[in-house]
């Protein structure tokens, strides 16, 4: 974790050449990431990627920088099975997915340091955690009633870079606590 916001901090400190910020008010972008990292499950457990999309628009000038709102949506999946040589087994499924508000605020400048092809940001985000469990096993002489894992509200933080490619594709890279600690991915402007 510390290697990636090193790399990240190294990559902001070589932005020193550029005219005007890709963030705007008015600007609506869309994206989807993968990510690696997360909280939720267990080291035995067999994984799904983490999926995250996500849309904001910006809609105040703060400052240097952009104010914006938007929705987030991001899934995860764990399973663990246990085989017995009776030949018996049980498998436990678990199923995150979070549902969120999200504030961000977008960096358009700084003295000596404009930003053309990036959009540096941080924020904010409040979001629902539904959680599905299930239990199975083919053992008769076992009765089961399964845990209880509980959906509930969060909050987190976050912060990241887009480098745009065109005027309306960007690679885009988020470091923060919602389905997974890092998410790489593409984002969409129009």
């Amino acid at each position: 974790m510390k290697t990636i916001i090193t790399v990240f901090l190294l990559t902001l400190g070589t932005i020193l050449h550029a005219q005007a910020s890709p963030y705007e008010v008015g600007t609506n972008v869309i994206s989807f990431g993968v990510g690696v990292g997360s909280s939720y499950g267990y080291n035995l457990a067999r994984q799904t990627p983490a999926f995250s999309a996500q849309f904001e628009r910006g809609i105040a000038q703060l400052g240097p920088g952009v104010l914006s709102l938007g929705g987030y949506v991001g899934y995860k999946g764990f399973s663990y099975r246990n085989d017995y040589s009776s030949g018996f087994y049980y498998e436990q499924k678990w199923r995150y997915t979070i549902i969120g508000a999200r504030a961000a605020w977008h960096l358009q400048e700084i003295d000596g340091l404009n930003l053309t092809k990036w959009d540096l940001y941080g924020g904010v985000m409040i979001g629902f955690n539904a959680v599905s469990y299930t239990y199975t096993d083919n053992d008769p002489n076992f009765n089961y009633s399964g845990n209880s894992y509980g959906n509930g509200i969060g909050w987190s933080t976050f912060l990241g870079a887009r480098y745009f490619l065109t005027d309306n594709l960007a690679l885009q890279g988020e470091l923060g606590y919602g389905i997974a600690y890092l998410n790489l991915g593409i984002a969409l402007k129009f």
